[in-house]
């Protein structure tokens, strides 16, 4: 059991690995590529890539400027953007497999990422073959952008046949835990610098990096 659950549901993408400004700013770019060499949109790089971070920081999803305002198809870009994802450049956390397996509960990973990135991301990472039966793409419930309500959540659960209330969902994006919680889950933040979501109520417990909470789930740590 963990925080009194028997199911921890991890997202991947800066959960499972460091979140870094860098990356991110690479991913920034390589939608911008996407838009434009892979879906014609009529734009220059480096305008495509102002209006993906701006999309972020507005609408926490890159996407949501181009689906407005330009056209593009949410499966589309989903699609190009996943298959030009860099994943050879995501840093791995040293050690993180045993911890985790060391973890006294069921696990799962559901993901914004694509199944064919998500592969390529749990082998980069070292977790593949521990969730190679058990990660979910949220393509598989046919969603191809930002989470908006907490549908796909509910789904996922009768998918593993576990009520949302026996689970845990691990995230560092606080907009995808308002819905976790909506639907029923403890929720557990990750953050990197300060914890800037802490007066969200539907937060429960908020970690500095993935590796303080499995601390804490093992015991090593009391906080």
């Amino acid at each position: 059991m963990v925080l009194g659950k028997s199911v921890i549901i991890y997202d991947l993408d800066d959960t499972l690995y460091k979140k870094t400004e860098e990356f991110g700013d690479i991913l920034d770019k390589v939608m911008a590529e996407a838009l434009v060499y892979d879906l014609g949109l009529k734009m220059d790089i480096d305008k495509a890539k102002e209006l993906v971070t701006e999309s972020y920081k507005v609408y926490r999803d890159g996407g949501e400027i181009f689906y407005r305002n330009h056209g593009i198809n949410p499966q589309d870009l989903f699609i190009a953007y996943h298959r030009r994802k860099p994943v050879e450049k995501i840093v791995p956390y040293d050690n993180l497999l045993d911890k985790i397996k060391r973890v006294p509960a069921e696990q799962y990973v559901f993901t914004a990422s694509d199944r064919y990135a998500s592969e390529k991301i749990l082998k980069h990472i070292g977790l593949y073959d521990f969730f190679k039966d058990k990660y979910y793409s949220v393509e598989d419930f046919g969603v191809y952008k930002k989470n908006e309500d907490a549908k796909v959540y509910r789904e996922f659960c009768r998918k593993i046949n576990r009520n949302p209330e026996d689970c845990v969902f691990v995230d560092d994006s606080y907009s995808n835990l308002e819905f976790a919680k909506e639907a029923g889950m403890t929720t557990v933040r990750i953050y990197y610098h300060n914890n800037s979501a802490k007066d969200k109520t539907y937060i429960d417990y908020a970690y500095k990096g993935i590796e303080n909470f499995l601390a804490v789930v093992l015991g090593e740590r009391t906080i």
